[in-house]
């Protein structure tokens, strides 16, 4: 919906209210109904305020439809009632001409809301250890991330991307160890790595490297190798942060010093606080003891309960740090330069989400300033037959593989179809496919036809004149109207996707727009004779307004516009345009 239509109903009903002597709700909502006879939009402020007011909501909406009457809103021709309350706006097709205005307008801004208020936030997603290459399941929280991270800075929150290197421990180790043995021609240890990318990376492996300088060579070999794949998915990161980095400067000692001044920690061979069930953390009868972090203690407000089911070890007996407690410091280091964390995570990480959270309140946050989100795996099959991936054993399908085979874009679009919440079963025979009932090739095909039809009228000598000559007034037909609704979508679309971390959201709404793009390319002519020049110069920049939206929407998702693709017959399919 368009800012100003929004504003003029939002107005009108609060002035309603305060006609009727009756407090109107704080937060006036208005909705696309989900039945078209139902008007254009809808309100159940009606309902919102019934309660209070002490009246009966299907009886203070007919009150408000009468008040509303006397003085209608503008573009509005109708008010009337649905179920037990809401409220009904049916507005004239002008509202739709004054979203074309706006569309053209605001151009590559258009669809920008103010749902973060500035906000400044973290995005950290992929983190993957710098052991090998990314395979699917890194591809999808990559893909997810970057999308999130564009929809937030859509939605005016302060942006910042970020990937956890975590270069330290004992998997690194277990790497290094692998290409050395592979360079110098001797075994792959029994915990180290298998794959095909270990024998071809240690190939390159100079012979005079050991020890410190071999291990910061195996690590910028993955870290590049990494960095390098996501940018052919035009995935970037504002910062890289080393977990060695972090180590290096005392973050570490720092932030145990805090929660310790803070009174969160204790030292004991046995947790004060544990359940049957948390087990993992307990010394062996008769160690040293552990220092331990008290994250029992930490209540989460939603149901009263324990965000953690036993404390923490945090410096184990011998006096090494246990992984907990870097994560602590690299968390403390993030709050130091955003409001706002969201970290993306698989699907391994469940237990990680409350004990995190309690360890953020025991650094003085509140618990929903760190927000986790867990993404689900991708399963991959070819022609149904599951492709099955491990990184240990070398049989990987590598994201560089796919990108290889089906092009960053359509690999993009595809981990972004569906919520990142839910399992995801990829047929890559599929990806390949370049028919319209591909999702992907769909979209590509509906920003490709705009363009065609831009390069058709420039080969007509037809000039889409001065916007503010148009008579757009002429724009009445069901699919334009149906692509006008589409483009007035978007704004909704991305607060809702921002608010409520769902790229695939922006996904959904793309498809829908290109859908009305093609029913209107079917059946309104533009470039065909016979088509009047007046309604023709108004479909003009009902085109170019479709290309502002895909190409937002697109752009949204960190997915290419292609103005052109090789296998569409633009002229064949369909000779009107």
């Amino acid at each position: 919906m368009s800012v100003a239509v929004r504003a003029s109903l939002s107005a009108s009903v609060s002035a309603a209210f305060t006609a009727l002597g009756v407090a109107a709700p704080a937060d006036i909502t208005l909705e696309v109904p989900a039945r078209r006879e139902h008007g254009d939009w809808s309100t159940n402020a009606a309902l919102a305020a019934a309660k209070a007011a002490g009246r009966n909501p299907r009886e203070l909406a007919t009150a408000l439809v009468a008040q509303l009457a006397t003085n209608l809103p503008v573009h509005v021709t109708k008010v009337d009632i649905a179920g037990p309350g809401f409220v009904n706006f049916h507005l004239a097709d002008s509202w739709l001409h004054d979203v074309l205005e706006q569309v053209i307008a605001e151009g590559a801004e258009y669809g920008s809301t103010d749902v973060g208020k500035g906000t400044s936030v973290i995005v950290e997603y992929v983190s993957a250890n710098p052991t090998g290459p990314l395979h699917a399941g890194h591809a999808r929280w990559a893909a997810f991330g970057d999308a999130l991270s564009r929809i937030l800075a859509k939605a005016n929150y302060g942006v910042h991307k970020e990937f956890y290197v975590n270069d330290r421990g004992v998997q690194i180790s277990h790497y290094v160890a692998s290409l050395l043995a592979r360079r110098d021609g001797l075994e792959v240890p029994p915990d180290g790595y298998q794959g095909q990318y270990i024998i071809d990376w240690a190939a390159d492996m100079p012979k005079y490297l050991h020890g410190d300088d071999a291990r910061a060579w195996a690590l910028d070999k993955a870290h590049k190798y990494q960095r390098d794949t996501m940018a052919r998915m035009h995935v970037e990161f504002d910062t890289w942060s080393s977990e060695q980095a972090i180590a290096d400067r005392g973050a570490v000692e720092a932030a145990l010093a805090e929660l310790t001044v803070r009174g969160h920690t204790y030292v004991s061979v046995v947790p004060r606080a544990t359940s049957d069930r948390a087990d993992a953390d307990m010394p062996a009868e008769g160690t040293s003891p552990a220092t331990w972090l008290a994250t029992t203690e930490c209540i989460n407000p939603r149901n009263n309960k324990s965000f953690d089911d036993a404390d923490r070890v945090l410096v184990k007996g011998d006096g090494q740090y246990t992984y907990f407690m870097p994560d602590i410091a690299y968390h403390r280091d993030k709050f130091d330069r955003a409001e706002l964390l969201i970290n993306v995570l698989g699907p391994d990480h469940h237990g990680y989400v409350g004990r995190m959270k309690a360890a953020v309140m025991c650094l003085g946050h509140k618990p929903e300033d760190l927000e986790v989100i867990i993404g689900q795996n991708v399963a991959l099959v070819r022609n149904g037959e599951a492709v099955r991936m491990s990184k240990r054993s070398g049989d990987i399908i590598e994201l560089a593989d796919i990108i290889d085979e089906v092009g960053p874009d359509v690999a993009k679009l595809t981990f972004l179809l569906q919520s990142v919440d839910t399992r995801q079963t990829v047929d890559l025979a599929m990806l390949v496919d370049s028919r319209l009932d591909n999702p992907v090739h769909y979209i590509h095909y509906a920003h490709a036809r705009v363009h065609g039809i831009g390069r058709k009228a420039a080969e007509q000598d037809v000039v889409r004149g001065p916007l503010e000559a148009a008579q757009l007034s002429l724009l009445t037909a069901e699919p334009e109207l149906d692509l006008l609704r589409s483009l007035a979508a978007l704004p909704d679309v991305v607060g809702l996707a921002a608010a409520e971390r769902a790229p695939h959201k922006v996904t959904t709404w793309l498809r829908e727009l290109a859908g009305a793009f093609q029913s209107f390319y079917a059946h309104c002519p533009v470039l065909a004779t016979g088509v009047p020049a007046d309604l023709q110069q108004a479909r003009l920049w009902l085109v170019e307004a479709a290309r502002v939206g895909l190409t937002v929407g697109l752009d949204l998702l960190g997915v290419s516009a292609p103005e052109r693709m090789d296998d569409l017959a633009e002229a064949s399919a369909d000779p009107q345009n």
